[in-house]
């Protein structure tokens, strides 16, 4: 199932499968790098007086 493998054939099936799998792996990590990044500029600009 892995390009590693000694079976890999590149057909149409495999190419739409790997797309995918960069795709939504980019997504998650666009969108984990977004939180961590709003967290931090949050924290760090964080006002004592702010009464959350």
């Amino acid at each position: 199932m892995f390009p590693f493998l000694y079976e890999w054939h590149w057909d149409i099936g495999h190419y739409l499968f790997m797309g995918a799998l960069g795709y939504a792996s980019a997504v998650i990590g666009l969108g984990l790098v977004y939180c961590i990044g709003k967290s931090i500029i949050d924290t760090a600009g964080e006002d004592e007086n702010a009464g959350h």
